[in-house]
């Protein structure tokens, strides 16, 4: 099945894209795929306090997960995948496009503020040449009705 990779974060912009993956993929018999990035600043600390840290960590990642795996099934009929990593957050995406063969389309929310599309978007630009499949930006600030429409 043809998936579509779209990254959880904390960001304004990740609803959109979260929008956009599930509708397009409901539109083309697709799936969604949800990849969650664990930084590894988070756990420069003691092994125990370390290890507790990834697991609250996991545990935040899985509910708000949750919100968006409800919404896709009760609105699109999608079922999600969530599928968690630890490390660099771009080079951990780069990972999975590479290790899911099924994954043909990389969705990410930009930014609308000042500061630019976000860090992820500007690092990946600069390595879309040597992407193995299509990435798919959308703006932060596109409304629900018009993220319907291009779906």
């Amino acid at each position: 099945m043809r998936k579509f990779l779209v990254v959880l974060d904390n960001s304004s912009e990740c609803l959109n894209a979260m929008r956009f993956a599930a509708m397009r993929a409901a539109n083309t018999g697709g799936g969604v795929e949800i990849l969650a990035v664990i930084p590894p600043e988070e756990f420069n600390h003691w092994i125990g306090v370390g290890a507790l840290m990834r697991e609250e960590a996991r545990e935040r990642i899985e509910a708000h997960f949750e919100v968006f795996a409800k919404w896709m099934r009760e609105k699109h009929g999608i079922e999600p995948e969530l599928v968690i990593r630890e490390g660099d957050p771009v080079e951990q995406i780069l990972a999975q496009v590479k290790d899911d063969p099924e994954v043909r389309v990389l969705v990410l929310g930009a930014g609308s503020g000042k500061s630019g599309p976000g860090p992820i978007i500007t690092q990946l630009i600069r390595s879309a040449s040597t992407l193995p499949v299509p990435m798919v930006i959308v703006p932060g600030e596109m409304s629900k009705e018009r993220i319907a429409e291009v779906s």
